[in-house]
């Protein structure tokens, strides 16, 4: 049984009793929400005990105060910037945030297009948006932002973009991932809000890094792992320290630009800044719901292994620099880490290269899964299906304990599916896919009560590690994920193909 680290539902009343305090200061609170809004994957996998939606669920406890708007750049819409976690462009994102938060009878205000000079895809997605009543609002791009506070805080500088039309207590201002435009968008309503002569505040969401634990906590280090792409530095916040005589954990963009924050924010309100520090702007309660502080260490070291392998195979594709690789060795070594101190990734490669041998050389794809139970179990790939697929099938048949001499899915209906694939379909890969197979498995599971049997333990799955020895199909991976199986891939491609992998 997973061990728990974190009591979620004291986190919830802590965090919303104080963002209802800081909203008491002001007429209205604009609040920045970084990281993920709904399904916050990383935060639930370092904090055992957090809910993915646990932002969503403090939403829902202010939803009657609150309402959301939500930015994205155009520059990251024009180059199809893609999230990771979900292989899904940044305005495709938007729109699935849009219908998860309605889902969860949340407001979404409007859409923030930040940085836009009339760029052809975001005249595409402004459209889309509007056609589904959804209101759209154009920032332009502030010359010297944000360096020029006289320039800034004037007609010229924030006055040239629109105020955002809001009537609750509290805005959340949130983002398909970081550079959207989230803290612009909050300063230009608090310039609109001063000179409509209403007292407004901001503040920051951000859950990590974790201010009241210490710098060189696994939980902080890997939040860095997770943002090396991003050159994230976690470090003592000076300004905290110096007003307060207390030590606070943020990090180096945070603390490199509040100065600057600080004196906008004062040249908007005419007063004195109540923050004295970065972490005074924050209104982050995590840290008080940890409760078993060795649970989350060994969760946050496992994590940093993670973004250890899903930064070499984000390199392998392209997607991220030599830097990014540095920086995660760098971790790795920092907390004494190395890639098979995630027990799943021996098994794999030993089995793998076993079969590689047999094979004269040529690769035979191999992942292994870590069951609840700690029994490690590995599937291969076939010219019958995926080694993912394999895989599955042999973790569901040991949780159903049903023997290997007993076949869940009929030869039949596999070899039509994979027939249909090739001829009719003009796949190049035929072996079956983690979503075939289970679409196979929910078919079976009507009149075949063994597989009805094995189907019902694929719930089991969820918060078990798996390892693959090359790296697998977006589709496969993604399915793997939404069935709650942490995969890991070594940065090996499964052939010489470009395409068809």
């Amino acid at each position: 049984m997973k061990k728990i680290g974190f009591n979620a539902d004291k986190y919830l009343e802590e965090q919303s009793a104080y963002i209802l305090e800081r909203v008491n200061h002001y007429d209205k609170l604009y609040l920045e929400f970084g990281g993920k809004l709904v399904d916050d994957k990383h935060a639930s996998r370092v904090l055992p005990g957090f809910m993915e939606d646990a932002k969503v669920k403090l939403l829902q406890k202010l939803k009657d105060q609150a309402e959301i708007v939500m930015c994205v750049y155009a520059g990251d819409i024009e180059r199809n910037k893609i999230r990771g976690d979900y292989g899904i462009t940044y305005d495709m994102d938007i729109l699935r945030l849009i219908d998860e938060l309605r889902a969860y009878d949340l407001a979404v205000n409007s859409v923030v297009i930040t940085r836009y000079s009339g760029q052809p895809a975001t005249k595409v997605f402004i459209k889309k948006l509007e056609m589904r009543d959804i209101k759209v609002y154009t920032y332009q791009e502030i010359d010297e932002y944000p360096v020029n506070v006289d320039k800034i805080v004037s007609d010229e500088g924030f006055g040239i973009n629109p105020y955002v039309e809001t009537t609750k207590p509290i805005v959340v201002v949130t983002a398909p991932g970081p550079g959207s435009g989230k803290l612009a968008t909050c300063l230009t309503q608090l310039y609109h809000e001063s000179k409509m002569g209403r007292i407004a505040g901001y503040s920051k969401f951000e859950t990590f890094p974790v201010w009241n634990v210490p710098l060189k906590h696994p939980l902080n280090i890997a939040y860095e792992a997770a943002t090396v792409d991003l050159k994230d530095v976690n470090m003592i916040d000076y300004f905290h320290y110096d007003y307060y005589h207390e030590m606070a954990v943020n990090y180096n963009r945070d603390l490199e630009t509040f100065p600057v924050i600080k004196r906008i924010i004062e040249r908007i309100t005419g007063e004195e800044s109540i923050f004295k520090s970065p972490t005074d702007m924050g209104v982050n309660r995590v840290g008080f719901g940890i409760t078993d502080d060795e649970v989350v260490k060994e969760a946050s070291l496992q994590e940093i292994i993670r973004r250890y392998f899903h930064t070499l195979c984000d390199f392998k594709k392209g997607l991220l620099d030599e830097d990014a690789v540095t920086g995660i060795k760098l971790i790795m070594e920092e907390v004494n880490l190395k890639p098979e101190d995630r027990k799943v990734v021996i098994p794999a490669h030993e089995y793998g290269d076993k079969l590689t041998l047999e094979n004269n050389g040529e690769i035979v794809p191999v992942i292994a899964i870590e069951l609840p139970n700690g029994k490690i179990l590995t599937g291969k790939k076939s010219d019958l299906m995926a080694s993912s697929a394999a895989m599955l099938l042999n973790a569901i048949k040991e949780l159903a304990g049903i023997g290997d001499d007993i076949p869940l899915l009929s030869p039949v209906i596999l070899n039509t599916i994979q027939e249909l694939k090739e001829k009719e379909l003009h796949s190049q890969i035929t072996a079956l896919s983690v979503n075939e197979v289970l679409i196979a498995l929910s078919i079976s599971a009507v009149t075949n009560p063994t597989a009805q049997v094995a189907f019902d333990k694929l719930t089991e799955l969820k918060d078990t590690e798996a390892h693959s020895t090359v790296m697998l199909n977006k589709d496969d991976e993604q399915t793997l994920k939404k069935l709650g199986i942490e995969v890991t891939c070594a940065p090996i491609y499964p052939s010489d193909n470009l395409f068809y992998q």
